[in-house]
């Protein structure tokens, strides 16, 4: 085994097994960019406080630009048996530029090295995926735009509920996604303070000046407590929170695409770029890419439970369970970065079946709703008392085999003689929807105010 630069207490060869088994480096190279980017920033700090000569930090300095460009390049492969990424960096660091590498790690530790550059990665991927949801509402926005009068029933229990326009439906997800997007601005800006300079959990005797590293790697200000600092892995998990949330909300989306797109809806047509056939059946078109993002977030939130379950024992400060912190960020990070994309891509180029969606709507009587409330408001009728007289209408419509919304007033007036002619035009479903002009409601005016809105927050988010 190569001598390990962190092994100075350490007398014998490590066993293979323990190499294994503590080696990182095949995970956490991923945060190559965050080590390099952060050992500048530090060692710029160790300069400007005159803790390392200012030669040593120019070959430092160059020594990590010419590693970066290297790694790039794939000259230099984070292959090797480094036991982690900090000492892959290291170490060739010193192999380039001589002791100046060894002066680097002064007034630091792996501990608040790790948490930097693992912060660094969620914090940047945290904005990536902030402006992905922007990026999808204004899909679900411009899919609206274009279905504002398309009918389709709203439904309750997956049962036919009360007549809705699809731009409202759309606009019911475009909500969803900016509450996720702020729950990721807000983790942001909760998130946004630096670790480097706590050293190994008790900050350190040298004169350094956290607040340098901190504004040159754009955090707001240094943490608080260094020893809650290299032991925090909250930033790590709100990410996974969040990301299952939105997958959740992505696969309640998925699963009604997954449906609609069947042949007894037949209310969506996804492009064929978008779905794949059956490898013995020729005619099927199976909806591959929402069943996988439904899938998907089955694996995000393990990967939640998995860091949770990690965490919940450990005792201050730092404890090498936390090396298992990575992987399922990385994990949930990458999956939520793709669906994502291809969500919006989805969405973008499906086909609405306005005419399947108005089939529908003729099905489970969906303006019933609006006699018992027109009985309500014009006769006097108390609301429990019409809820029954709209009941047995129902059954007058069902005998006839006509949806309520097809009966005649003799129809309407067998049943109670207080009904009024003007209730027949009020029981056609584009008047229920548009009836509902109550604030949030779905009638086209509302739909297009909650449109009106939403493009208006995105923009303010620009």
């Amino acid at each position: 085994m190569s001598k390990k630069i962190a092994s100075a207490r350490i007398s014998e060869t490590s066993s293979q097994l323990l190499q294994e088994l503590n080696n990182s480096l095949p995970f956490d190279k991923l945060l190559y960019r965050e080590d390099i980017e952060g050992s500048r920033a530090h060692a710029f700090m160790l300069s400007e406080q005159g803790i390392i000569s200012k030669e040593d930090y120019e070959k430092i300095e160059q020594g990590l630009v010419e590693i970066y460009e290297e790694i790039e390049r794939g000259e230099y492969l984070l292959d090797g048996d480094d036991e982690d990424i900090h000492m892959a960096i290291e170490g060739r660091l010193t192999d380039k530029i001589g002791d100046a590498g060894k002066r680097l790690h002064t007034a630091r530790s792996r501990n608040d090295q790790v948490a930097l550059d693992f912060r660094l990665y969620v914090q940047k991927n945290t904005m990536v995926i902030a402006d992905l949801l922007l990026k999808n509402i204004e899909t679900f926005i411009k899919v609206a735009h274009q279905n504002i009068d398309t009918l389709l029933p709203g439904m309750t229990h997956l049962q036919h509920a009360q007549p809705i326009n699809f731009a409202y439906h759309m606009m019911a997800y475009a909500s969803m996604f900016k509450r996720d997007y702020e729950r990721f601005v807000s983790s942001y800006e909760r998130n946004n303070y630096s670790p480097i300079g706590c050293a190994a959990l008790a900050g350190t005797p040298h004169p350094i000046n956290r607040k340098t590293t901190a504004e040159r790697l754009g955090f707001k200000e240094p943490t608080l407590n260094c020893l809650d600092t290299v032991s925090d892995r909250d930033f790590a998990l709100e990410i996974l929170f969040n990301i299952s949330t939105m997958m959740m909300h992505i696969s309640r989306l998925s699963e009604e695409l997954i449906i609609w797109s069947s042949s007894e809806f037949g209310f969506v047509q996804l492009s064929d770029k978008h779905a794949t056939g059956s490898s013995i059946m020729p005619q099927k078109k199976n909806p591959d890419i929402p069943e996988l993002l439904r899938g998907k977030t089955g694996r995000v939130n393990g990967n939640l439970i998995a860091l949770l379950t990690v965490m919940k024992g450990l005792t201050l400060a730092y404890n090498k369970d936390m090396q298992e912190d990575k992987e399922g960020v990385f994990d949930s990070v990458k999956t939520a970065l793709l669906s994502l994309q291809v969500l919006r891509e989805m969405i973008d180029e499906m086909k609405i079946r306005e005419d399947k969606m108005g089939e529908a709507c003729m099905i489970g009587h969906l303006s019933a709703t609006d006699l018992a409330d027109y009985l309500v408001k014009e006769v006097g009728i108390p609301f429990r008392d019409a809820y029954h007289i709209t009941g047995n209408v129902v059954n007058v419509a069902e005998d006839k085999g006509l949806d309520i919304s097809e009966l005649t007033l003799d129809d309407l007036q067998s049943v109670d003689e207080r009904i009024g002619e003007g209730v027949v035009a009020l029981l056609d479903n584009r008047a229920s929807m548009n009836a509902r002009q109550s604030e949030g409601g779905t009638s086209s005016v509302r739909t297009l105010e909650q449109m009106e809105r939403l493009t208006q927050w995105v923009e303010s988010q620009r």
